[in-house]
């Protein structure tokens, strides 16, 4: 179940050593930022456990780990925050002490308690956030092209883009510049929307997933990834700095993950320490700069634990701007939710 290899005694001998620090376990489903031994190490020691951690792509896996479970097998889960209801319905989330959450400190925009609250009681705490927009080439792309998409879209840049490959921000992006709003979408949008996402594959020189897109921009494959973002580029600054990104005028889609703790954990008391630590200042700011990937945290005193150059990196400055700018993903019910897979599949088989 480790994803995380560390030196020294195994586990399981160190929880056999009376008195040993490592005693006690955690068992988290998380996504790939969380696996940053600079993220869980901190933790690890200062509570005197081990976190063992497996990583999972799109909730639709979650779910089906936690069907293919124990009750028991798992503590924390990290999930897409529009799915929040979704897992709360299935009834397994567990609930939070609202008063133990610092969303006081939070970027109002983005605690999102439409999502994480039911009847007044809170289940699920906001994260990190981000932007699906346009990553691009600063040095082989006119930057103020960028805040256009139907410039990108254009003859101009045809053969230098790159897709990412998820229907939902892509989508919500493709709505956006068609003067849509994604909280809003109905089947009666599809048509516009096929317009759209067939005039990005025809222009596109690719569609891929997180790596490939990212590998396509920073080997220039691609000069262009619409989808893309903060969570692409950030990483990358350092060794490219002409790697960047922006929010076209229109704005963009911003993506949002929460942490929760789940119905049948094990280890409830030890889980919600978990949450406080991920939400607090210190392992917001590790979190935002995951090696994985980048984000913004939710919290915004995490602003006193990053760099000028790692909160530079993020846009610390322009959030507000961008914020009132972005829109949610779409959340469509599980028939339109079809209809859009479907659309999209067509899209990647033209």
């Amino acid at each position: 179940m480790r994803l995380i290899d560390r030196a020294g005694l195994s586990t399981a001998l160190l929880a056999a050593l009376p008195g040993s620090a490592f005693a006690q376990e955690l068992n988290a489903l998380v996504w790939c930022d969380h696996t940053d031994p600079a993220l869980i190490e901190p933790f690890e020691a200062a509570h005197g456990v081990t976190v063992n951690l497996r990583e999972y792509e799109g909730t639709g896996a979650a779910l089906a780990t936690l069907e293919q479970s124990q009750p028991g097998d798992w503590d924390v889960l990290v999930i897409d925050a529009i799915d929040v209801p979704r897992v709360l319905d299935a009834g397994l989330l567990a609930e939070l002490p609202a008063g133990e959450l610092p969303t006081a400190d939070f970027f109002p925009e983005v605690v999102m308690a439409e999502s994480t609250t039911r009847d007044g009681k809170t289940y699920a705490v906001t994260e990190k956030f981000g932007y699906n927009t346009v990553s691009f080439n600063s040095e082989t792309v006119d930057a103020a092209d960028m805040s256009d998409l139907s410039t990108i879209l254009s003859d101009k840049y045809a053969g230098r883009i790159a897709v990412y490959d998820y229907y939902l921000p892509v989508m919500g992006l493709a709505a956006v510049n068609l003067g849509l709003r994604t909280a809003e979408l109905t089947a009666d949008d599809l048509p516009a929307l096929r317009e759209e996402l067939f005039r990005m594959k025809d222009h596109a020189s690719s569609v891929g997933e997180v790596v490939a897109s990212q590998t396509a921009l920073a080997t220039g494959e691609a000069d262009i990834v619409i989808g893309g973002g903060e969570w692409l580029t950030a990483g990358l600054a350092a060794e490219q700095p002409e790697l960047t990104w922006t929010i076209p005028e229109k704005g963009a889609v911003r993506w949002a993950q929460s942490i929760a703790v789940l119905a049948d954990s094990a280890n409830p008391d030890l889980a919600l320490e978990f949450v406080k630590y991920i939400v607090s200042p210190e392992g917001q700011a590790r979190l935002a700069t995951s090696s994985c990937y980048w984000g913004m945290p939710a919290n915004r005193l995490a602003g006193d634990h990053l760099t000028a150059e790692q909160k530079a990196t993020l846009r610390w400055d322009e959030q507000p701007e961008y914020l009132a700018r972005a829109q949610l993903y779409p959340a469509p019910d599980a028939e339109l939710d079809a209809q859009m897979q479907d659309l999209w599949l067509e899209m990647l088989q033209r």
